[in-house]
């Protein structure tokens, strides 16, 4: 079955019970400072598992695109990419464990054909330091539904998952972990801070009887087992906890949020563990096999990591991120690079992005129409980094020539790859056609020194990449509010071809990124910011209303650029919305009640920087003070 087929069946299934579809969220969060990516399909739903009513009802269901870039030096094996799609569906408030858990399997067995044999369960085993219980409930429903397909239903305890991997299957179907079972957006009961919600989750793994175990992983395997035969297809997290007291109590509304990886369960459906093969995927994979002239088994890693980069790059284009040094620009560019790097040693050296991003375009055209309107744009953006970055490898090999004497030690081969993206193999090539020899220890020096470069990138990355809700202080509100005020102004001085591309907003300051073909002049900067503080001084009444998504863009109210909506928006009005107002907008919160609480304490509202952000795009930052 096509992965485009498993989408398809998924949102019908779901929509036939009672779910309302709604679109995939950008890959870059409008609203949450905490996080470069969109990196699962709970992350854009927090507000509403959290308390937030959501304007499409109780019950959802969507496919998200996702992009994990801290996975990025992993991609090469069989299973690691950066980009995916989840599907997910969602509770708040109404069902639970039974319904999810039945029509999940359902949907595996029935719908999407999965042999029930190659299914294994993992449920949660409990905390008993915080009186947590086992999650029993869940390996109930599981026995029933097992044992109705004929299947043992035996239960493996393992618990903690730190003393490594010693114990084995053993004809174990349901196993219990503890830490590896449990979900909270901070980890472990112990980090979670008062007021934080979490909760037991249980997830299904298909086992792939073609990959033999592999002992450097521990003695024997299970489904947490890394080492590539089982692979998770789906996780239900049921959030029914709260953490007040240092103690946990129930949650008075439980939520169910369920995520399932598009192309895992694609390979499930094919019973190939090697998710290269999919149809999202290996369509990519015969390109590059026409352009290079080579063979896919030959040369695996090579293609596996263009075919994930470009994947993850033509999204990113898509969605108004352009290359740059900074953010999402810099990962956008380094997932190219790497691309072009990679194709080099394949020997495809020429403009071939231009050849490649169409097969891309053309797996997603018919499910996400943006990708089709934006398809000529996004050639000609990641095709113009394709010429820099060339033109970057020209500058690399003169600096071969003046770096590179008798010998080349590893430092020297890092410094090629990481200061000008000069290939490792490309340096030697080099070396060897100029009759330099390359020490011994190079290669390990140069291990050693990217090991270091990633983790500094780790620890660089650690909070960007957590996800979850926004700061929701009373200074970040404050500018989330300001915000709104900024837009408005910015459209009402330099013109209607403003657009939103972008924004961060923390305690510290609000970053504003925005369509405008030149530089805001200081006479701008100063009437944009007299405009700002008149509306804080008018202490405009700030209120929110559901409304439909069409009749509201056509009276005018503001979105972001990019984003898909739903049938139905939150719509916040500064002002009367059905009279005098300063600005209605699409939005999610969270917002004063007035606008003269940003002015509170005499602040005033004061741009304190105005920058290109990228081409055709400028930033403004901007502080109450």
């Amino acid at each position: 079955m096509t992965a485009q087929e498993i989408r398809k069946n998924y949102l019908e299934f779901f929509k036939s019970k009672q779910h309302a579809v709604i679109p995939r969220a950008l890959l870059v969060p409008q609203d949450d400072p905490t996080t470069l990516f969109t990196g699962s399909g709970m992350q854009p739903l927090l507000p509403y598992l959290l308390g937030q009513a959501h304007p499409n009802g109780q019950r959802l269901v969507n496919s998200q695109t996702c992009l994990r870039a801290q996975d990025i030096d992993e991609v090469g094996d069989s299973h690691h990419t950066t980009f995916f799609e989840m599907l997910g569906n969602w509770s708040l408030g109404d069902y639970f464990k039974q319904e999810q858990l039945s029509w999940y399997f359902e949907f595996l067995t029935e719908v999407i054909g999965l042999n029930p044999e190659r299914l294994y369960i993992s449920c949660f085993s409990g905390f008993p330091d915080y009186q947590i219980p086992k999650d029993q409930e869940s390996a109930d429903v599981w026995r029933r539904l097992l044992e109705a397909k004929g299947l043992s239903t035996k239960e493996v305890d393992i618990g903690s998952m730190k003393n490594g991997y010693q114990i084995g299957d053993d004809g174990g179907r349901i196993f219990f972990y503890d830490d590896k079972n449990w979900w909270s957006r901070v980890g472990s009961p112990a980090d979670m801070p008062d007021g934080e919600p979490g909760g037991p989750d249980s997830e299904v793994f298909y086992r792939f009887d073609e990959v033999m175990h592999d002992p450097k992983w521990g003695e024997k395997c299970h489904p947490n087992c890394e080492c590539g035969r089982y692979v998770e297809i789906g996780n239900s997290v049921f959030m029914e906890y709260i953490k007040k007291a240092g103690a946990f109590e129930k949650l008075p509304k439980k939520n169910v949020d369920f995520g399932g990886g598009l192309e895992r369960l694609t390979q499930a459906t094919i019973n190939s563990p090697d998710i290269f093969q999919t149809s999202l995927l290996k369509p990519i994979i015969t390109k590059l096999e026409e352009l290079s002239g080579k063979d896919y088994a030959a040369h695996a890693e090579n293609m596996r990591v263009i075919t994930d980069h470009l994947r993850g790059a033509t999204f990113l284009a898509v969605d108004g991120i352009v290359p740059s040094n900074k953010t999402q620009g810099y990962v956008l560019r380094r997932l190219v690079r790497r691309a072009i790097r990679f194709a080099f040693e394949l020997g495809i050296e020429q403009n071939f992005l231009e050849m490649v991003i169409p097969v891309i375009t053309d797996l997603y055209n018919q499910n996400y129409p943006e990708v089709a309107e934006n398809q000529t744009r996004v050639i000609e953006t990641l095709a113009k980094e394709e010429k820099i970055f060339r033109q970057t490898l020209r500058k690399g090999l003169t600096e071969f020539s003046k770096l590179a004497k008798e010998k080349i030690g590893g430092e020297l081969l890092f410094k090629l790859y990481d200061t000008y993206g000069f290939p490792v193999e490309l340096t030697k090539e080099e070396a060897f056609t100029r009759g330099i020899s390359i020490t011994e220890d190079a290669d390990t020096i140069f291990q050693k020194l990217m090991e270091e470069q990633r983790e500094r990138s780790r620890t660089a990355t650690k909070g960007e990449f957590k996800g979850g809700l926004s700061d929701q202080s009373e200074i970040t509100t404050k500018y989330h509010t300001a915000t709104h005020l900024l837009y408005k102004a910015l459209k009402t001085v330099l013109g209607n071809q403003v657009v939103q591309r972008g924004a961060n907003i923390t305690a510290e300051r609000i970053r504003f990124d925005f369509s405008n073909p030149e530089k805001v002049t200081p006479e701008q900067i100063t009437e944009i910011e007299k405009i700002v503080n008149q509306q804080i001084d008018k202490d405009w009444p700030v209120s929110w209303r559901e409304e439909n998504t069409k009749e509201a863009l056509a009276h005018g109210v503001a979105g972001a650029f990019g984003d898909r909506y739903g049938e139905v928006v939150k719509v916040y009005t500064i002002g009367d919305p059905e009279g005098d107002n300063f600005s209605r907008e699409i939005c999610g919160g969270p917002h004063v009640e007035h606008t003269g609480a940003l002015g509170e304490g005499g602040k005033r509202f004061k741009i304190i920087k105005e920058e290109s952000s990228s081409a055709g795009v400028r930033r403004i930052k901007a502080v109450l003070t």
